[in-house]
């Protein structure tokens, strides 16, 4: 029997005990299309979303498997209408291997290495920033229980590197501080844009805004700190404020060591909850410890562990985690990532069964 309540994790995201609500809410920033086909018996991954019926015939089976496991939301991000050619693609090697095969950004091409191709870029006018019929059509029939957590897809700091690459942008950041900059601005004023846009044609279905915005790797931030204060935070900031004159809390899902810019985060830029992390950097049970009196904290299941841990295994290690982030009430069950399509898909539901299990 389903069992959702956009409250529960709505009083999450505002540190509220929901201890009441009789179990911990479930958090994914998403499920993978492919281990969502295995649990709902319905092919998705070959879908043409440019057309009207395939596209809605998607976001109803999203919507029902969202609603069938539990959560409390559907996660919906649309990605706006930035082009690239800088992507290499090679086989999918997981269990349920998805049919176009992996992607991934060139860190050493981009489309925009100087002013030239900055102009010439064909950046999108407010009008075609993204698909926003999309939300509409989640926001018209999400289920009254729900409410949509959502974003235009992309962060500011990966928005510029997968333009720009990772490393024309590093070497840019000191020889053309000027292109970064107005790069910067380009794609941070389309982010807050196609968002506003977002929460004023869904209305009250939305109940948070986030951003993905991956800023560290394993030992520290991906740029210096300075470097994220200067460009990356203020407009990180300008969105978050967005959210809050809305009177929506802002999750920031960002993978890698965060350390030397959580005070940054929380108190400049504002977020209101963390989404991902990993056992390698900091486990989810440190980050309670050390942030969870200021911002909530969302998930923390080590993806490698979900994937690999035997049942027993799994069962004892998610229980761990509950019993020492959800003591309080105020904690959100879920992957350190995202339910990849390399996780089994037993694993994802022993999950979330231990999730069920556990009373606040």
């Amino acid at each position: 029997m389903a069992d959702n309540d956009y409250r529960r994790i709505l009083n999450v995201l505002l540190r509220r005990d929901v201890s009441s609500s009789g179990r911990v809410p479930f958090y994914e920033h998403f499920v993978d299309v492919e281990i969502i086909e295995a649990i709902m018996g319905a092919k998705l991954s070959n879908l043409d979303l440019s057309k009207k019926e395939e596209k809605e015939k998607y976001w109803e089976t999203l919507i029902d498997f969202y609603y069938e496991m539990g959560y409390d939301y559907v996660p919906v991000e649309i990605a706006p209408n930035f082009p690239r050619t800088n992507i290499k693609v090679s086989a999918d090697t997981a269990a349920l291997a998805h049919v176009s095969g992996r992607a991934w950004v060139d860190e050493n091409h981009g489309m925009i290495s100087n002013w030239e191709d900055f102009e010439k870029y064909p950046w999108p006018n407010e009008d075609d920033l993204l698909d926003y019929s999309q939300f509409e059509f989640v926001a018209k029939h999400l289920p009254p229980e729900m409410k949509i957590i959502g974003n235009v897809a992309g962060g500011v700091l990966e928005w510029c590197s997968w333009l720009m690459g990772f490393v024309p942008l590093s070497f840019a950041i000191y020889d053309q501080p000027e292109l970064v900059e107005a790069v910067v601005d380009k794609v941070g004023e389309t982010l807050y844009i196609a968002d506003k846009n977002i929460i004023e044609l869904v209305g009250d279905k939305i109940c948070a805004l986030r951003m993905g915005d991956d800023m560290g790797f394993k030992t520290g931030t991906l740029l210096p700190p300075e470097v994220l204060r200067k460009y990356i935070f203020p407009w990180q900031k300008k969105i978050v404020d967005l959210a809050h004159e809305h009177h929506l809390p802002f999750i920031l899902h960002s993978c890698g060591n965060l350390e030397a810019i959580m005070d940054d985060l929380i108190n400049y830029v504002g977020i209101d909850a963390k989404h991902s992390f990993e056992d390698v950097i900091m486990p989810v049970s440190e980050a309670k410890k050390k942030y969870g009196d200021r911002i909530a904290i969302l998930g923390g299941v080590d993806v490698n562990k979900l994937a690999t841990y035997s049942e027993e295994e799994l069962r004892k290690y998610v229980r761990g985690i509950l019993e020492e982030c959800a003591v309080d009430g105020i904690y959100a069950l879920g992957s350190g990532n995202t339910v990849a399509n390399y996780i089994p898909v037993k694993n994802y539901l022993i999950m979330l069964d231990e999730g069920r299990r556990f009373k606040c």
